[in-house]
């Protein structure tokens, strides 16, 4: 029986440290406290994070609307004076020449407005044909000038720097007498 009771007596002392481990590993009222006013901490700093990210994003979104807003205006500024020599010449009374020659002096104006923004012609006529910035209307066959060279320019193109913002609408020259490689 000695034996059966060393053994109850190693699982009895066996179990005893287990037992003090637990109530080890239970926490006093202090530390129970401390990490309950760190989580209050840490939740309150979250939620100001949170908020500031809340009006960061506001403030971006709404300072690219005024960055929009003050764009729109600079170029709009531009046109003002064209369309108010538009409308001077709608209220002329001078000749169809005097209104011809009226319009022209206005295109020169809007050509410049556009240039002072960046704004660029495509080249078309006497030009080959190129897809990526012109848009064939047709193709009208001659053997006047070169296969698939512009030969009338109906809409004029534009692009500002690199960036196409429309192409050019053209006939083409379709001669049949050349060979394509």
């Amino acid at each position: 029986m000695n034996t059966e009771t060393d053994m109850a007596t190693e699982k009895n002392p066996a179990a005893e440290p287990a037992t003090d481990t637990n109530t080890e590993a239970i926490p006093t009222q202090a530390e129970f406290d401390a990490l309950k006013a760190e989580r209050d901490q840490l939740f309150d700093r979250l939620a100001r994070l949170q908020a500031e990210f809340d009006n960061s994003r506001k403030r971006e979104a709404k300072e690219r609307a005024d960055f929009r807003d003050y764009s729109t205006g600079n170029v709009v500024e531009q046109f003002l004076p064209v369309l108010d020599n538009f409308q001077l010449a709608l209220k002329s009374s001078g000749s169809a020449e005097q209104l011809r020659a009226g319009v022209e002096l206005i295109v020169k104006q809007m050509e410049e407005a556009l240039r002072s923004l960046g704004v660029q012609p495509v080249e078309s006529v006497g030009t080959q044909f190129d897809p990526r910035v012109h848009e064939a209307l047709e193709a009208v066959e001659t053997a006047e000038a070169p296969d698939q060279q512009v030969l009338e320019e109906v809409r004029r193109g534009y692009r500002i720097r690199e960036r196409l913002l429309r192409p050019a609408l053209v006939r083409i020259a379709h001669n049949s007498q050349q060979h394509h490689d």
